[in-house]
């Protein structure tokens, strides 16, 4: 599925212009503005799934944000625009498909690597929440068991309840039986996994800057599988950056290599670390053959 078929960048002319109307200004840095020009990139034309691949400074983040706030996709964390971010979306244009309904748009999203962490220190402090409640419970447990208790009256009801419970049952499962279970054990991965797999639902158009973080081989290869269904079988647009080669690999992706002279698709096979992975493993190859 394409919500989105293109997107345009100033260029070089109407950059030129805009710095040729401007009144001398204490800024030294006009970023995004002179970032594109250099690599000869003024129009991306977009797939189901497009990748932007390229080392840092290469533009690949900034691209995303540009698209997010272009067309007013929904994000959690924010992030450095400068004081001519929003000049320079002004001057840009996106070629929308009519799939792009206000529907689809509530749906969308940026997700960054900032909203991944925030999700796992959010999980963390969850389950800070819940040693801390059952350390209390134990020690409610303790005194319970062992207390020299006389039932008064019905005020004394919950009271008498928490005796009981102490007396016929073990710690844990005096516990268990008043706290909630732990939010499942996982590592970063997993839970960074569970994160995409949550907020990534059918008929979206999402943009994923660098979505390998925290992640293992094996999982990225999971996630690799679940972005693939999402767009072939679930209505889904990705437009993602990313150093992985594993999702480089996305079948039927488009990959702009950003560090090429002038900006094109590429291969993944031919794009420099991928090659450097190759001939790092081909070095090698006597040691797997053997294993």
């Amino acid at each position: 599925m394409r919500y989105l078929a293109s997107f345009t960048l100033p260029g070089l002319d109407r950059e030129e212009s805009f710095f040729f109307g401007q009144k001398r200004t204490c800024y030294h840095n006009f970023y995004p503005f002179q970032l594109f020009p250099a690599k000869g990139l003024d129009r991306l034309d977009l797939e189901p799934v497009t990748i932007f691949y390229g080392g840092n400074g290469s533009g690949k983040t900034t691209l995303l944000n540009l698209i997010a706030q272009k067309l007013g996709v929904a994000r959690s964390a924010p992030f450095n625009k400068g004081p001519f971010f929003d000049t320079f979306t002004d001057l840009c244009a996106a070629g929308t498909c009519p799939a792009l309904t206000p529907q689809v748009m509530e749906r969308s999203r940026i997700i960054t690597s900032d909203d991944v962490f925030d999700f796992l220190f959010d999980l963390r402090g969850l389950n800070d929440g819940v040693i801390a409640k059952r350390e209390a419970l134990l020690e409610e447990y303790t005194e319970s068991k062992y207390a020299g208790f006389r039932f008064r009256s019905m005020e004394d009801y919950d009271a008498l309840k928490r005796v009981m419970d102490a007396r016929r049952l073990s710690g844990s499962q005096y516990v268990e039986r008043r706290l909630m279970h732990d939010v499942p054990g996982r590592s970063n991965g997993e839970s960074a996994f569970l994160y995409f797999t949550q907020e990534i639902r059918e008929n979206g158009l999402y943009l994923l800057d660098e979505p390998e973080n925290s992640l293992a081989a094996g999982t990225q290869l999971q996630l690799v599988q679940f972005l693939s269904d999402s767009a072939r079988f679930y209505g889904c647009q990705f437009l993602i950056s990313t150093h992985s080669p594993f999702l480089l690999a996305m079948k039927g992706a488009l990959v702009y290599d950003l560090d090429s002279l002038p900006v094109r698709p590429r291969p993944w096979t031919q794009l420099p670390s991928v090659r450097a992975y190759y001939d790092f493993f081909q070095a090698h190859r006597e040691e797997f053959d053997g294993s």
